[in-house]
């Protein structure tokens, strides 16, 4: 089973969309997934978490875009 990570700040509209792409693909895939989210609430959070904005999804700590990977602007969106 894979743990999947989507970050998410209070009030984000896109989170249960993306959950439930996150979901989709992985059945599709044939892929076993257990999704957590995972609500930001502060900056320290932010930064070890490596939230770049919400929702943001991870996959054994790391953003799914490879370009985020590199990024350092953490914080709320």
């Amino acid at each position: 089973m894979l743990d999947v990570h989507v970050l998410y700040t209070e009030g984000c509209a896109n989170t249960d969309r993306t959950v439930q792409q996150v979901q989709d693909v992985a059945r599709g895939l044939g892929i076993a997934v257990r999704v957590h989210r995972v609500l930001v609430t502060r900056q320290d959070q932010a930064n070890e978490l490596r939230f770049l904005g919400s929702p943001t999804v991870q996959i054994n700590g790391q953003d799914i875009d490879p370009a985020a990977r590199s990024a350092s602007g953490f914080g709320f969106t």
